[in-house]
């Protein structure tokens, strides 16, 4: 399995075995063992400069049902764009992103947990869940 995801990524890159040997520094006949289950079980080490290399993650190529990563620009339209500028714009930081990152995993982890609350202001509407935090530094 691991070596089918690995050849599977790197033929969808355009790699050869030998360009993606030569990338995660590792000998071809050994990356090519792991594509071809001769070699099943290698290193996280290993593991993790190939995937570096793919644009994944060491989940993904052991068999976790995670997304690979995907290219920015597969994603983010120019509406993203506008809206990441005017947050830098507004002084919105790298920390403060990561925060904001957090937070909303944070948030679908505990939907997905049945732990989602719903809020209701004194009328009984329903309040949004959403946080804004502010992180001085």
């Amino acid at each position: 399995m691991i070596g089918e995801r690995i050849k599977s990524l790197r033929e969808q890159k355009g790699y050869s075995i030998t360009k993606l040997a030569d990338l995660a520094g590792v000998s071809k006949s050994y990356l090519s063992y792991i594509e071809r289950n001769v070699q099943n079980n290698p290193s996280l080490q290993v593991l993790a400069k190939i995937a570096f290399h793919l644009d994944t993650n060491i989940e993904f190529l052991l068999g976790e049902e995670l997304a690979p990563k995907v290219w920015v620009d597969e994603v983010l339209d120019e509406e993203w764009h506008t809206i990441i500028r005017d947050a830098v714009d507004e002084g919105m930081s790298k920390g403060d992103f990561r925060a904001l990152k957090e937070l909303v995993r944070s948030n679908k982890w505990r939907e997905e947990h049945g732990g989602r609350r719903d809020y209701r202001d004194i009328e009984g509407k329903k309040k949004s869940n959403i946080i804004i935090l502010h992180i001085d530094h």
